[in-house]
């Protein structure tokens, strides 16, 4: 089995980051976004895990408490100013992409969370993404990838 990265994150931009706590990676996917967040000119502040949203497990009927991944605000092309909560996932946890059972039921799981996600990110006047590695590692739009040096 394949070890998950994990650490904290050490921001470059401080003045960027808005979190309360240094914000802590439980990916290799989520240090990615976090190098981005840090660095992108467009993204004006960020925190890791800065919210919390109750919501109903449907797996155990239980109350429980979602944490989102991230909280953005960036400025777009046209200097407006958006602010999102985002959630980086696995593609394969997602309903329609999911094959296992166990990724079936993270998928049942996440879109539990992510229905009450979009509706209380709305209330707040916040947008609501879930981005995956096909949206994290995709390559700007015409350019070639790079090719490994042998």
């Amino acid at each position: 089995m394949a070890k998950y990265q994990q650490g904290k994150y050490e921001p470059i931009n401080k003045e960027k980051y808005i979190g309360k706590r240094m914000p802590t990676y439980r990916s290799g996917w989520e240090l990615q976004f976090m190098r981005m967040c840090d660095k992108h000119p467009n993204i004006l502040a960020w925190a890791s895990e800065s919210h919390r949203i109750p919501y109903r497990n449907p797996l155990t009927g239980k109350a429980t408490t979602y944490v989102p991944d991230f909280f953005i605000i960036y400025e777009d092309m046209n200097g407006k100013k958006h602010a999102e909560i985002i959630e980086v996932k696995p593609s394969k946890q997602i309903m329609g992409n999911a094959k296992s059972m166990q990724d079936r039921a993270a998928a049942m799981v996440n879109e539990a969370k992510w229905k009450i996600a979009r509706q209380w990110a709305n209330q707040q006047g916040l947008g609501f993404r879930i981005i995956t590695e096909n949206e994290l590692f995709r390559s700007p739009q015409g350019s070639k990838p790079k090719r490994k040096k042998r």
